[in-house]
């Protein structure tokens, strides 16, 4: 039996609006300057190993943007789990401790991250809402209250 259930499933998306709108617009300008890069040299002349890692390169860029824009992080009766380019997630039984860590002065930009330690490694969940925050709160408090 488990430590923690929450009272209900909670399920939004792992990354704010601030920190979407400014990888949106990273990936954007990162593009642009790619393409005026492509225009001044003449990117068939390099070899095939230099055009692979800039293709490479590209695709991890709109990869990381795609996900940045639809991850989602669960909390429900079973664990925690957040969809991403490698999906997370911990049960319940594995859990030992939570804690929610921040950045000073940078919260609109990068909100609180629920850090979650199972037995022998830590795992580190995203909200992008505030039901996700209040309830990483919660598992927080509930974790601590535990010791």
């Amino acid at each position: 039996m488990s430590f923690y259930r929450p009272e209900r499933t909670i399920s939004g998306p792992s990354y704010g609006r601030g920190f979407k709108t400014i990888a949106a617009i990273l990936t954007i300008a990162l593009a642009a300057y790619a393409v005026s890069v492509a225009v001044r040299y003449p990117l068939p002349a390099f070899s095939f190993g230099v055009q692979a890692l800039l293709l490479g390169a590209g695709a991890m860029l709109a990869v990381s943007l795609y996900w940045f824009l639809h991850a989602t992080t669960t909390i429900d009766a079973d664990g925690i789990r957040q969809t991403g380019v490698i999906d997370k997630r911990v049960r319940w039984d594995e859990v030992r401790g939570a804690k929610m860590i921040g950045i000073p002065y940078l919260s609109w930009l990068f909100p609180p991250r629920m850090i979650v330690r199972t037995g022998t490694a830590f795992a580190t969940f995203n909200g992008g809402t505030q039901d996700v925050l209040v309830e990483f709160a919660r598992i927080s408090l509930a974790f601590q209250l535990k010791r």
